[in-house]
């Protein structure tokens, strides 16, 4: 439905740039943003998902780069610390970089060093998880619904009723916070589905596996598995080594989690559901930091739609999705814009961009 930014379109952008802002409500703003500098500070370690967002980052913002739409990008990786990504963010303050770009490692602990970014007119973008302070732009999801939708379709599939394990991401990042409050709020709808258990998988399959690994033989008969994306894979690993009947697990749109997934399938018609963010966000919260500095007029928060493969498209999402990567609609600054656009009319977002098969 949309392709990835041709080098035309963005010589259009550069050409139609002044040295003078131009405030836009509405379509791409086209101030000049040729000198300005771009940084990410990913809070987070390398799984699938956050390897994909930097992939993508990397391929975007260097483009960007090469083209002239900025000066100068950069990406620097944390691993789930949020005193080290304070750190990142305060280096970056004082290498005077016109837009800092935050996946936060926590809600609350980077909001000072935001607020100092901002104070020294830094744009800060926010995506993914996010933190609290207001001067922050949020690229947001809404990761309740995450565990609503999960817990619905689980529920459907069991027969409201039933056993299940709740594998959780990372400890007080608001993503976890609120997939986790999803599922427990909707359960209250389902008496009969009871929780037996919790882990904390931090979104990643050699965690998860080790970590209901370890507490399986403490439980009884499972009949489903909650996930948080990334954990669907080493969860069955750990149900197989167990010996113990594969439950139903939600699956995360991991390329290893789609491809065992459709083997499970098409071998004796097994039968799940797959959700999470698309990692390809990185690259709206990059475009979002150069359409501010461009003048564009941005809601302080925006919503990106979800992504769910469902049976009927799993294969034509596996097929787009390469090993070690997360299922991504490839985002341009057209897409965007619109979203901005969408988001500023009050209209709902547009469905998510159909996965762009290999050739």
């Amino acid at each position: 439905m949309r392709s990835m930014l041709q080098a035309s379109g963005v010589a259009l952008l550069v050409g139609l740039c002044s040295t003078s802002i131009a405030f836009a409500a509405a379509g791409v703003a086209t101030g000049d943003t040729s000198k300005k500098r771009i940084a990410l500070t990913d809070g987070f370690s390398s799984n699938s998902w956050e390897q994909s967002a930097w992939n993508a980052w990397k391929a975007v913002a260097s483009r960007a780069v090469k083209d002239g739409v900025i000066g100068e990008q950069k990406i620097i990786t944390g691993n789930d610390d949020p005193a080290q990504q304070i750190t990142q963010m305060q280096n970056l303050i004082l290498e005077g970089y016109d837009a800092i770009v935050v996946d936060a490692a926590s809600p609350t602990a980077l909001n000072g060093t935001i607020k100092e970014a901002c104070d020294a007119g830094i744009v800060v973008v926010i995506y993914d998880s996010l933190a609290t302070e207001p001067c922050a732009i949020k690229v947001n999801v809404d990761y309740k619904d995450y565990g609503v939708q999960e817990t619905h379709y689980m529920a459907q599939a069991l027969g409201e009723k039933g056993n299940f394990l709740e594998i959780r991401g990372v400890a007080g990042s608001e993503v976890d916070i609120d997939i986790s409050a999803g599922i427990n709020e909707t359960l209250k709808q389902y008496p009969n589905m009871h929780k037996v258990g919790t882990v904390y998988g931090n979104w990643d399959g050699t965690i998860a596996q080790r970590q209901v690994a370890t507490v399986l033989p403490t439980l009884p008969q499972i009949d489903g598995v909650l996930t948080q994306g990334g954990d669907g894979y080493g969860s069955l690993q750990a149900f197989k080594a167990a010996g113990r009947k594969i439950p139903t697990i939600i699956m995360g749109n991991r390329q290893d989690e789609l491809a065992v997934w459709k083997e499970m399938r098409d071998k004796d018609g097994y039968k799940t559901f797959s959700i999470s963010s698309a990692p390809g966000m990185s690259t709206i919260a990059f475009w979002t930091a150069q359409q501010i500095l461009a003048g564009k007029k941005v809601p302080n928060t925006f919503y990106v739609p979800l992504l769910a493969i469902r049976e009927n498209t799993l294969d034509s999402w596996l097929a787009a999705t390469p090993v070690g990567t997360a299922a991504s609609p490839q985002y341009t600054l057209k897409d965007t814009v619109e979203l901005i656009d969408d988001n500023l009319a009050g209209v709902k977002p547009k469905d998510l961009p159909q996965p762009k098969l290999p050739q």
